[in-house]
């Protein structure tokens, strides 16, 4: 602890560290442009949307400029004392998700402006928790340290627990805000427990490490091993609460309903893809430093809750009448398709194989498209009838409002994953990653997840068919331009990506590879860094020539290459 002060006291961040964050400080430059603009001009819905999205473009060039220079440098760390590496990292994957989380904020905030602005007082505390919340979720895909972990969950969390309540006279989302936090705040307690165990154990935060040791505790047995996988699924159940895995996925459906559907359109990507690539990461790491052998349970497990998972979330969607709930278990069901692709990495043959990262890479992509084109139509659909969002509630739309009914068939069937739309290509992208693992165990997943979308095309197809076979004759309707034009991209974009589906693999193996991994010696340096000249202070962790790479690490700077 004193060597940490001692670090922490004279650490000084360079400009060059700066500029490679630079688009996580102006994601924190948007959220005090948001919340102090209306001390200077006052409180304008639509003024508070457009600053956000100026703040949001900002972002946006800052990330694709540090994206050149990773191209260019390769990964870094920094923003940190830790003499090791950083606490947070820039590289291909985080610097991807940060840009596809702009993009899909700015679609989200569009959908706002068109359902929502005109009758929103409060805006700016609305765009502030908004626009923390995706921070939080950046953060979580830009670190493999424990404690930087736990910050950017809770950071990415208590901003969604308001904004799930947010309209504060809607007994219903007052309701889902309750759970969603209760749930939330056991998970942070059981995610903290399991976080004292591994630090206490291992004597650090940095998974880097503790992966490079955890090996031999986990083959050795004993009181060790259970203490260790103990504290580590601990960790896990955090990270499986914002993906909403089963059995920790009870909030989803109750948070979803209540919440604005604009609010619900962003939990049901942004949380989900932040966790699982969050998982993707710790789990590559642990799969190349611990070892396939120590990890082969990891895989099971993973395997195990994958598949109940997406089960689970299509049996429930179902039997609902509701299709925002239908959609919010649907959502349920395309994490668990996704989170099979994490238990891949643990075969030793594919430790260093990269397909898939693509393939979930790729699934995001689409998977927002998918989901904010439905959840826009359904968010428009319920600004003209009241808030209603029951299957019959749709019945006609092909005559009333052709431009919702035309884009939600595509959403729709593209969920499924048929052709001609995205969605048909990504999950042969995913069903392909498992079969080129040519195992029982991941052909099982291959099964599972075959059935699982034979039953997900009854309850889409039953919206299908209520818009272009039933009718109540009720009268056509105007919908927003915005929104229209929102709406119908997704659908043709989902169009366009199945058409030219090569750039999107292409891209998606791109930004899959080159992962942040320390090397050989400075995992070695690593476990030697402690400002103490004691060996019995280092404990178990010390091994022969770990001290003698003490005084080299002291000069080595977080701002290598992977």
């Amino acid at each position: 602890m004193s060597g940490l002060i001692a670090q922490i006291s004279t650490w000084s961040p360079t400009v060059a560290e700066f500029l490679t964050f630079s688009p996580e400080l102006a994601w924190a430059g948007t959220l005090c442009l948001v919340m102090l603009a209306p001390l200077a001009i006052g409180r304008n819905s639509r003024t508070t949307a457009g600053l956000a999205l100026v703040g949001l473009a900002v972002t946006a060039f800052f990330t694709v400029r540090v994206m050149g220079m990773t191209a260019a440098d390769g990964p870094k760390t920094g923003l940190t004392p830790d003499l090791i590496g950083g606490m947070l990292i820039a590289d291909n994957l985080s610097l991807f998700f940060k840009l596809i989380l702009l993009i899909f904020l700015v679609g989200v905030t569009i959908l706002w402006m068109s359902v929502s602005a005109d009758e929103e007082e409060d805006a700016p505390e609305f765009f502030v928790l908004l626009v923390g919340s995706a921070l939080g979720m950046a953060l979580m895909v830009s670190t493999h340290n424990l404690l930087m972990m736990v910050v950017a969950i809770e950071f990415a969390s208590l901003p969604s627990y308001a904004i799930v309540g947010f309209n504060k006279k809607n007994r219903e989302a007052a309701e889902a805000s309750l759970k969603y936090m209760i749930f939330g705040a056991i998970s942070a307690s059981v995610m903290l427990y399991g976080l004292s165990l591994v630090y206490g154990f291992f004597g650090t935060f940095d998974l880097a490490q503790i992966s490079a040791n955890v090996g031999p505790v986990l083959m050795a047995g004993g009181a060790n091993r259970l203490l260790v996988a103990l504290g580590l699924f601990c960790v896990f159940v955090g990270i499986a609460f914002k993906i909403s895995a089963v059995p920790f996925h009870f909030w989803c459906p109750d948070a979803f309903q209540g919440a604005k559907t604009e609010v619900t359109t962003w939990l049901s990507v942004a949380s989900k893809a932040a966790g699982l690539l969050l998982l993707m990461r710790i789990v590559n790491l642990f799969a190349q430093n611990a070892g396939p052998a120590a990890m082969g349970g990891v895989a099971v497990v993973i395997a195990i809750i994958a598949a109940v998972t997406c089960t689970v979330g299509n049996l429930s969607a179902y039997r609902q009448r509701s299709v925002k709930r239908m959609l919010a278990y649907s959502s349920i069901a395309h994490a668990g398709y996704m989170l099979a692709a994490a238990a891949i990495f643990v075969k030793a043959e594919f430790v260093d194989s990269f397909s898939a990262m693509s393939a979930v890479l790729a699934y995001v992509v689409v998977y927002m498209l998918m989901n904010l084109g439905a959840f826009g139509v359904v968010a428009l659909l319920e600004s003209k009838n009241g808030g209603d969002d029951s299957i019959g509630a749709f019945s006609g739309l092909i005559r009333r409002a052709p431009l919702l009914a035309v884009p939600m068939l595509c959403c729709l069937v593209s969920l499924v994953g048929i052709p001609p739309f995205a969605g048909f290509m990504t999950k042969w992208y995913l069903l392909n990653a498992l079969g080129e693992a040519n195992q029982g165990l991941y052909w099982a997943l291959v099964v599972v997840i075959v059935f699982n979308t034979l039953i997900s095309l009854w309850y889409y197809m039953r919206v299908v068919v209520q818009m272009f076979l039933r009718d109540d004759d009720q009268p056509a309707f105007a919908i927003p331009i915005s929104g229209a034009l929102l709406v119908n991209v997704c659908g043709l974009m989902l169009i366009v990506l199945m058409i030219f589906s090569n750039p999107l693999k292409s891209h998606s193996d791109q930004y899959a590879s080159d992962l942040f991994m320390p090397t050989a010696s400075e995992l070695a340096k690593a476990r030697a860094v402690d400002s103490t000249d004691d060996p019995a202070e280092l404990g178990e962790l010390a091994e022969p020539g770990e001290l003698a790479a003490r005084e080299d690490s002291r000069n080595l700077r977080g701002d290598h290459g992977g």
